[in-house]
């Protein structure tokens, strides 16, 4: 009988090494005993290094590196039985029910939960008197799974000095590298800490009463683990009070929802309905946007103030929201920023007559600041509150280009906010293939006080015009 000793439990380049000189050699299974513990007179024969390669499945080489973490004192005479008969049986590997591949995956599956639980388990503790703030944490898992393990750690706490205890062997990280040692005795891991009681507590508000199946906390926590878990202590009384916590979060009224979840669920039934009244003209847009209660501008506005112009208006021009004018009219666009557009439309000769203008947010919001009510810009929900008779007006003028006046325009139009300075005056195509162009709104230049950005933003503002009229035939 031959013996073969490996350098470790976990010597899976030792055991491939030596299995492959072994079986070039045509070693059997039945001739060899495989150990990593070195005998008082018994060394184990050397093996000859050979330079004889074969080809073995890739799905092999894998489920070995996994074996090899087993705890079972077999498992790499098993290996070494299975790469032998792949030379005269190579799809073994593909037969699930043949016992020795069956015994070799249930094999693995025990070193992938084992290193599973290790993930979940760990639990680190403070190590008084350090230097440096560092932790430690004593683990016992099932199999020898800690080195294979440790790069997890190393990634989850990689801004924290740890060590993991075993009994097999320890591990440890300095923010920069890996180090393995020897195996470690409980003593030496730190005793608890002020923090365990603060993950006591975490875990007991966590902890559902009504969802509580003992069988299944017993399969996914197994008691082997219990002794290293500060939570553990709780789980005794957490069951025995279940049943009454159960009952009593039954019995207990429910507590009225919140404004966030009143507004949502406000939100979500009003974006629900709107589609069952879809409107097919541009009165029936006004008469819908008159009384539009999707959002609560219209608590402080006058009125609602729809589009104007021609029903198949080749060009569409959309703002943002009325202002202070606009909402005592009734009209789009009639203060001063409308006369400024106004007349930048003249220099553009783009006919507004010929144009369909219109705005994101149909009424006015404000800030009332005495007598004055200044603007404020709407917000995303509002402006997705009126997308739809936009959208309606969109639809129903079906114009070939449509211009959109500052990024609360542009954010309606296509759902996404866009810088102006990057994106004017670049023609885009739209979804439904209507050519779409983004420029200032005029308003924007109203508020500009530096005389030459003024003029230039002016200058850009009309030649964008213009370039929309050619778009839409109009120029």
């Amino acid at each position: 009988m031959r013996v073969v000793r490996l350098g470790s439990e976990v010597d899976f380049d030792g055991w491939r090494k030596a299995a492959r000189a072994l079986r070039a050699e045509g070693t059997p299974p039945e001739a060899l005993v495989w150990t990593v513990e070195r005998d008082l007179f018994d060394h184990g024969e050397p093996i000859a290094a050979t330079a004889g390669t074969f080809a073995v499945p890739a799905a092999f080489m894998n489920l070995a590196q996994q074996v090899v973490l087993n705890r079972s004192p077999d498992r790499f005479a098993l290996l070494y039985r299975i790469l032998w008969r792949l030379e005269r049986e190579p799809r073994l590997i593909d037969n699930p029910a043949e016992t020795d591949m069956a015994r070799a995956r249930d094999m693995a599956k025990a070193v992938s939960r084992a290193a599973h639980k290790m993930k979940a388990f760990v639990r680190f503790r403070l190590v008084e008197g350090a230097e440096k703030e560092t932790y430690a944490a004593w683990f016992e898992p099932a199999h020898r799974v800690t080195e294979a393990t440790a790069p997890f750690f190393a990634r989850r706490f990689a801004n924290m000095d740890w060590t993991i205890l075993t009994p097999d062997v320890c591990v440890a990280w300095d923010g920069d590298r890996l180090m393995v040692s020897e195996g470690a005795d409980p003593a030496d891991a730190p005793s608890e800490d002020a923090q365990e009681e603060l993950w006591r507590t975490y875990y007991a508000s966590i902890f559902n009463p009504a969802r509580l199946n003992p069988r299944q906390m017993r399969q996914e926590m197994p008691k082997r683990y219990w002794r290293n878990l500060p939570e553990a202590a709780l789980i005794p009384g957490l069951i025995e009070a279940a049943q009454d916590r159960a009952a009593a979060m039954v019995a207990t009224p429910p507590r009225p929802p919140s404004d966030r979840v009143l507004k949502a669920a406000q939100r979500h039934a009003r974006d629900a309905s709107f589609g069952a009244g879809i409107p097919t003209s541009l009165e029936a847009v006004l008469a819908g946007a008159s009384v539009c209660r999707r959002c609560d501008l219209w608590r402080d506005a006058t009125q609602s103030v729809p589009g104007e112009g021609p029903p198949n208006a080749p060009l569409m021009f959309v703002g943002e929201q009325p202002g202070d004018q606009e909402d005592l009219a009734g009209r789009p666009f009639v203060g001063p920023a409308g006369q400024l557009f106004d007349r930048a439309l003249a220099e553009a000769g783009v006919p507004r007559q010929r144009a369909y203008v219109t705005n994101a947010v149909k009424h006015f919001k404000h800030e009332p600041r005495g007598k004055v009510r200044l603007h404020k810009t709407p917000s995303q929900g509002e402006v997705s509150a009126c997308r739809g008779w936009m959208d309606a007006e969109r639809r129903l003028v079906s114009p070939r280009v449509i211009v959109m006046l500052g990024a609360t325009a542009a954010l309606s139009v296509t759902g996404r906010a866009a810088p102006i300075t990057e994106s004017r005056g670049r023609p885009l195509t739209l979804p439904d293939q209507v050519q779409g162009l983004v420029t200032f709104h005029p308003s924007h230049l109203l508020r500009l006080t530096d005389t030459a950005a003024k003029a230039a933003a002016y200058r850009s503002f009309v030649q964008d015009l213009r370039l929309a009229g050619e778009l839409a035939g109009l120029v």
